[in-house]
């Protein structure tokens, strides 16, 4: 070394040691409950006793609902004619007309759904296909992008609003109601989420260039009003997650008394007949669960009851062959002391 030049410094070692927290180090304060056996038997009998009584009462509002359901679907297309061929011709009449006994009284409002089988609205390509800026602003109709193949119309590229598969498979069979020969009034104000007419679909958006192909999908729209009044395209367009689903075409404001006769004109358009689905009207009540749903109180019941089945088995255990609590002697390698 040189005499003009100093002593050599160490290089400093850069170290991955997080910084010290009691976070990072789990020394926080934290609750450790001690499950002893009487806690545990005590917790599963608590729960027992508070799922079992909610489940009884769930099942027995669900039973409460007054419900009927009618296929139509098959009835609606003449004996000795292929379906999908009688749905696409626009020469035939599609008017079906049936009828429907109400088993029990039904309190107003009574709500109307179709329900679709078979229909798989959850497809990734099919709920892909939609254009939410499109719904939103009448700036962003040409954001067509994500629609294909129902984006733009073929002649002049125009393009459609609203966009997609799932608009232009728009539901549109109809349903009139009559009973004892005077038209029953169906309410389809408000059967739409109010977030989807107020933010998802705009005000000032208006239908354009809309089932104008060669293949029409589904219904039509009014051109006259904007997207966020047409509350049958908006149910619609809330896809459903399973492939049985049912929507809400609207509510009759009346009551429907016992054994009376209620008869459906229907416009069977709809063709579900070419993927093997099917079509069913349902006429329903509610309670304060909701619709008809068995399967919530039967949940409630069942585990309720497999609770009680465990505390009552725990407590049996407990006083065939009892086991002192935090007893080290129970401990494998107390036990095994020698490894054998």
């Amino acid at each position: 070394m040189s005499s003009g030049e100093g002593p050599s410094q160490p290089s400093s070692k850069k170290s991955k040691q997080p910084k010290y927290s009691r976070f990072t180090q789990q020394e926080l304060p934290a609750c450790k409950p001690i499950l002893t056996p009487g806690l545990v038997v005590t917790i599963f009998i608590v729960v027992g006793v508070v799922f079992i009584p909610i489940g009884l009462a769930s099942l027995s509002a669900s039973e409460r609902v007054v419900e009927i359901v009618d296929r139509y679907d098959e009835d609606c297309v003449p004996a000795g004619q292929e379906k999908t061929a009688f749905i696409q011709n626009p020469a035939t009449n599609k008017t079906c007309t049936r009828n429907l006994r109400v088993p029990k009284k039904m309190k107003k409002p009574i709500y109307i759904y179709y329900q679709l089988d078979n229909f798989y609205q959850n497809h990734r390509r099919y709920v892909k296909s939609r254009s939410d800026k499109q719904l939103r602003s009448p700036k962003d109709e040409d954001v067509t992008s994500t629609c294909d193949p129902e984006g733009r119309t073929t002649v002049g590229d125009k393009p459609i609003v609203p966009c997609g598969l799932v608009a232009w498979s728009l539901f549109n069979d109809t349903y009139g109601f009559y009973s004892k020969n005077e038209a029953v009034t169906v309410n389809k104000k408000d059967i739409a989420w109010g977030s989807d007419k107020n933010y998802k679909f705009g005000s000032n958006v208006y239908p354009k260039n809309f089932q104008s192909g060669g293949l029409i999908g589904g219904g039509k729209l009014d051109e006259k009003k904007p997207l966020s009044e047409q509350e049958d395209l908006l149910v619609w367009m809330r896809t459903a997650a399973l492939p049985s689903f049912r929507k809400l075409y609207g509510r009759i404001e009346q009551d429907l008394e016992p054994n009376e006769q209620i008869t459906v004109v229907i416009e069977n358009n709809y063709n579900a007949y070419a993927f093997g689905g099917k079509k069913k009207l349902v006429l329903s009540t509610t309670t304060w669960i909701g619709g008809k749903n068995s399967f919530l109180g039967l949940g409630y019941i069942t585990v309720g009851g497999l609770c009680l089945f465990f505390a009552a088995a725990f407590i049996v255990m407990y006083l065939i062959k009892p086991r002192p609590f935090a007893d080290p002697s129970y401990l494998s390698w107390n036990r095994f002391p020698n490894g054998s």
